[in-house]
């Protein structure tokens, strides 16, 4: 039989094929480059910890001067806060005064005192009967023997209303329509003492929101110094790194870790700063409210706050990073 007659073999079959099942490719599996980028993320942040370690004082002054910045705003902020409580409530001080006709008793007096509490704009409302009022009128004034000679109790029976909102329109919209009760004689709000809290409580909140719009630009430039004098550092280090196929971002991210601990140390130092400073502040407050006859004491740094300057100052360090290394990155070319 001649040779043309056999049939021609499968590809498979060839001298030196491989069987279609066993094909071999070049690129490497997802979780191949993940566990290399997790491998070079990893050396990163040991490379930028041990950096970092290596200069255990300057690294701490950095992160100390960083904390005081940080801890200026917050401390402020949380001690307009106090000031606020120690003041009173804002609702407490823009009070509704309703000065009832003397011809109302304490049981009408009560009765319109619940109504008005039920009002979705009131958040309190408290009845002062004619004779509750002049006894701490006398206790006040000083002038008890004096009162004690009149014929009948010049004083009305008072109905003290709490708004809910410290708003001057709401306001007198409320006391129109508290004025128009039955049994009320005079509806009073001092509405330049409401408009005086409001004015004080707005500049003290504009005055914190400059000063940290002020310390963030400043915080900025204070990492921006820092990455930047670590790049100069490591500039011959890095042009060989990028002469060999080194990318931007693989340049970038040790100097990116870097931010992100001073951010962080930062965050933990200024939290310190204020717990700490509260602390010592809160020894002389005590001393002066106990003087006065009040327990109000320093609230200290709630946990929530604490987390956001924590996490705030990571953001920040992690921003500066990138700003200085964006800023340098083009300079960073191989002679």
């Amino acid at each position: 039989m001649s040779d043309s007659n056999m049939p021609e073999p499968r590809p498979s079959e060839r001298v030196g094929a491989l069987p279609r099942q066993e094909a071999y490719s070049d690129e490497p599996d997802f979780s191949t480059l993940l566990l290399a980028w997790l491998d070079s993320h990893r050396a990163s942040l040991a490379d930028s910890l041990r950096r970092l370690g290596r200069q255990p004082l300057g690294s701490f002054l950095t992160c100390l001067a960083m904390a005081v910045a940080l801890s200026l705003p917050m401390g402020l902020s949380l001690l307009l806060d106090d000031i606020e409580r120690l003041g009173g409530s804002w609702q407490r001080a823009a009070q509704i005064s309703l000065y009832m006709q003397m011809d109302v008793d304490d049981a009408v007096g009560e009765n319109l005192r619940a109504r008005i509490a039920e009002l979705p704009e009131v958040a309190d409302a408290e009845w002062i009967g004619r004779e509750q009022g002049l006894e701490e009128f006398q206790r006040q004034s000083g002038l008890g023997e004096a009162l004690r000679e009149l014929p009948e109790n010049p004083l009305p029976g008072v109905i003290l209303v709490t708004p809910r909102e410290i708003d001057k329109a709401a306001l007198e919209t409320l006391r129109e329509q508290l004025a128009d009760l039955s049994g009320v004689q005079l509806a009073q709000l001092d509405l330049l003492w409401v408009e005086r809290l409001g004015a004080i409580l707005a500049l003290g909140e504009r005055f914190v929101f400059g000063l940290t719009l002020l310390l963030v630009l400043a915080l900025l430039l204070v990492i921006g110094n820092t990455i930047r004098l670590h790049i100069e550092n490591r500039r011959s280090e890095i042009e060989v790194i990028k002469l060999v196929g080194g990318t931007d971002g693989y340049v970038r991210r040790p100097f990116l870790y870097m931010g992100t601990l001073y951010g962080c140390g930062a965050g933990l130092l200024a939290w310190l700063v204020l717990v700490y400073g509260l602390n010592w502040l809160n020894t002389s407050v005590l001393r002066l409210s106990g003087l006065y006859g009040s327990d109000f004491a320093l609230g200290g740094v709630p946990l929530e706050d604490g987390l956001s300057l924590l996490l705030g100052a990571i953001l920040l360090g992690y921003v500066g990073a990138w700003l200085a290394v964006a800023r340098h990155l083009s300079e960073l070319a191989p002679r």
